[in-house]
C-alpha cells in the first residue's frame, strides 16, 4: 500500500503546480482592484486565503523535497511579492501561520503513514518538525492568533513523538534501534 502511495505523490504535486497558475492568474487581478498603498486596509479580506495558500505551497514542497519552503519561494509560487514595499504581497504573519498549519497536516500525515505502511516517513517528519518547532521557539510570539497558532504546534510535535515511540516499541522502526547512544 505505501508503494502505490509513493508512486502516487509526483503526480499529485504536479497536478497541484498546475492549479497555482489559475492562483496567479486570480491573484494578479487581485492586485488590480486596489491601490498598493491600501494593501492593510483590505489585507483581512484576503488573508486567510493567502494563508491557505500558503499551506499548499509548503505542502507540496515538502512532500517533494521534506524541505521547508522559503517565503520567497512561495511568492515565487503565487506570483506574488515578498517585499511590502512593491504593493500585494505576503506578509510575514501570515506566512508562518501558513507554516503552522503544515505541520498539523503532517502530524496527520504521520499516522496515515503507518497505516499505509510506511514507518521510516514519520521519522522523517518528526525530525522536521522538531527543527520547525526549534526555529518557532527563537520568535519572540506577542499574545495573538499567531501565537495561539504556534502552541497548536506543541501538540502535534506530541502527537509524531507518540507515533515514533510506539514504532519503537513494536520493532517497526529500525532506524532508531542502532543510534540510541550516539549523538
Amino acid at each position: 500500500m505505501s508503494l502505490s502511495f509513493s508512486f502516487s505523490v509526483p503526480k499529485k504535486c504536479q497536478k497541484a503546480r498546475e492549479h497555482f497558475g489559475a492562483v496567479r492568474t486570480q491573484l494578479a487581478s487581485l492586485k488590480t482592484k486596489f491601490p498598493a498603498e491600501q494593501y492593510y486596509r483590505f489585507h483581512e479580506h484576503w488573508r486567510f486565503v493567502l494563508q491557505r495558500l500558503v499551506f499548499l505551497a509548503a505542502f507540496v514542497v515538502y512532500l517533494e523535497t521534506e524541505t521547508l519552503v522559503t517565503r520567497e519561494a512561495v511568492t515565487e509560487i503565487l506570483g506574488i511579492e515578498a517585499d511590502r514595499e512593491k504593493g500585494f504581497h505576503l506578509d510575514i504573519e501570515d506566512y508562518l501561520s501558513g507554516i503552522l498549519t503544515l505541520a498539523s497536516e503532517l502530524s496527520r500525515l504521520a499516522v496515515n503513514s503507518v497505516t499505509a505502511g510506511d514507518y521510516s516517513r514519520p521519522l522523517r517528519i518528526s525530525t522536521f518538525i522538531n527543527e520547525l518547532d526549534s526555529g518557532f521557539r527563537l520568535l519572540n510570539l506577542k499574545n495573538d492568533s499567531l501565537r495561539k497558532r504556534y502552541d497548536g504546534l506543541k501538540y502535534d510535535v506530541k502527537k509524531i513523538e507518540e507515533v515514533v515511540y510506539d514504532l519503537s516499541i513494536r520493532g517497526l522502526n529500525k532506524e532508531t534501534s542502532g543510534t540510541g547512544g550516539e549523538k
